[in-house]
């Protein structure tokens, strides 16, 4: 077949008369999914049911330690669920705290705590003329959400197949004192899936910033979560290698059992260096007298005494996949050799990046919306919800069955085409 771009005129009219015809009918079926975000299924949620069995009015409520986790005590978390987190972010437990259900309310109260009170005894950020965040692109929405809520100028950094561009990141973070710190999904990026190599996490370890309070905010969110046991993405550790390269406090890693256990109802965890981890339990102290130690015991009695974590995995990578798999199908039949878009095939994660013709993402995501699938908004990868192509689409295929996915899928494409043929059609 050949590409849209080499259509005459005539082919692309007569050509968007068929789609059109398609798009209509499409639109009769009536069609309700949602691609918007990525929430676990129904299916991966009834993995954790038996966790709420593991703990109940009989139950020995005490710790390893013998600290009752009905009572307080243990700011940074119990110890049995420290080791549990250590082990799943390949860190130390004296390395960790424990906090809520949130890895996003880590990092809200981490940026907000620069902003009030600095970092590590530095100028609070709320105090200087300008701060600024670098934001690999396309990344997660509500990373940028966050620094644009404190008012921090955010800078678009390319994010390729192997990491972000480090050449702009050394040049910004080396020569200006007013970049503070960098978003990075480093493990099955959202939403392109991509993981960082060997030398990018390398070159990060070994930035020498122009701030002494510039922080690596490195949110391992996806870091077990594979769809394949042969094929697996594997990254350095960033703790360990920035330490090797004298910057033990250069690094925040962020993570949670969001998408492992219970979205609303996990537990997260902040690692760094000792340092950092005494500066940050130093206001735990005034915010917090400690979170949820008995749901930080049913996850670690859970995970250590029930199933373990790589099993666990193992059955969401089973339920997932499929998933993943109708999305690529569908794509790869219909629109391979067209010429008018091109999309990753991650090994892991939550999502599947798309990328348009410029300047037609928007007009994709409107025409699938009316006619009954919800994907995430365009411009949502990029800070303030501008990308300056106008081409990347977020695809989340976790929620919906299969079936419903090559059916959402199905629709998509078509979005596609008829789109990308308006479009040529107006050059």
């Amino acid at each position: 077949m050949k590409k849209y771009q080499e259509l005459s005129r005539e082919e692309l009219l007569s050509l968007r008369e068929q789609l059109l015809a398609e798009y209509e009918d499409a639109k009769g079926k009536g069609l309700k999914l949602d691609m918007s975000r990525g929430k676990p299924g129904v299916s991966q949620l009834e993995l954790s049911m038996p966790m709420l069995d593991v703990i109940n009015s009989n139950s020995d409520m005490k710790t390893v330690l013998g600290n009752d986790t009905r009572n307080y005590g243990d700011l940074d978390g119990i110890g049995e669920c420290r080791r549990l987190m250590a082990a799943m972010m390949g860190v130390q437990k004296d390395n960790v705290v424990i906090c809520g259900n949130s890895s996003l309310n880590i990092m809200y109260d981490t940026v907000s705590r620069s902003m009030t009170k600095g970092v590590n005894g530095s100028t609070p950020w709320a105090k200087l003329d300008k701060v600024k965040f670098l934001c690999p692109v396309p990344g997660y929405d509500r990373h940028f959400k966050i620094t644009e809520y404190f008012g921090i100028e955010m800078i678009n950094i390319p994010l390729y197949d192997d990491g972000p561009d480090m050449d702009m990141v050394e040049e910004y973070v080396n020569n200006d004192s007013t970049v503070k710190g960098i978003w990075c999904v480093p493990k099955y990026s959202n939403p392109t899936g991509i993981s960082y190599s060997d030398d990018v996490i390398k070159r990060f370890a070994n930035l020498k910033p122009a701030a002494e309070d510039f922080r690596i905010y490195w949110d391992n969110a996806y870091g077990i979560h594979h769809l394949y046991e042969d094929k697996r993405d594997e990254i350095l550790n960033i703790l360990e290698e920035c330490e090797k390269a004298g910057n033990p406090d250069m690094v925040y890693i962020f993570a949670s059992t969001s998408k492992i256990s219970f979205p609303g109802s996990g537990i997260s965890a902040v690692a760094s260096s000792i340092e950092n981890i005494k500066f940050i339990e130093s206001q735990m102290t005034i915010q917090t007298i400690g979170h949820d130690k008995i749901n930080q015991l049913r996850h670690a009695r859970f995970f250590n005494q029930v199933t373990s974590l790589e099993e666990h995995m193992k059955k969401h990578a089973d339920i997932i996949r499929p998933k993943f798999e109708a999305v690529l199908d569908v794509m790869e039949k219909e629109l391979g050799g067209l010429g008018i878009g091109t999309w990753t095939k991650p090994y892991g994660g939550y999502f599947i990046s798309f990328d348009s013709l410029d300047g037609c993402a928007k007009a994709i995501v409107a025409k699938c919306k009316e006619a009954g699938v919800v994907l995430t908004g365009a411009g949502a990868t990029y800070p303030y919800g501008k990308d300056p192509k106008d081409c990347n689409i977020r695809i989340a295929p976790s929620f919906p069955t299969p079936e419903e996915m090559a059916m959402a899928t199905n629709l998509f494409v078509l979005c596609v085409k008829l789109v990308s043929v308006e479009k040529l059609l107006e050059a």
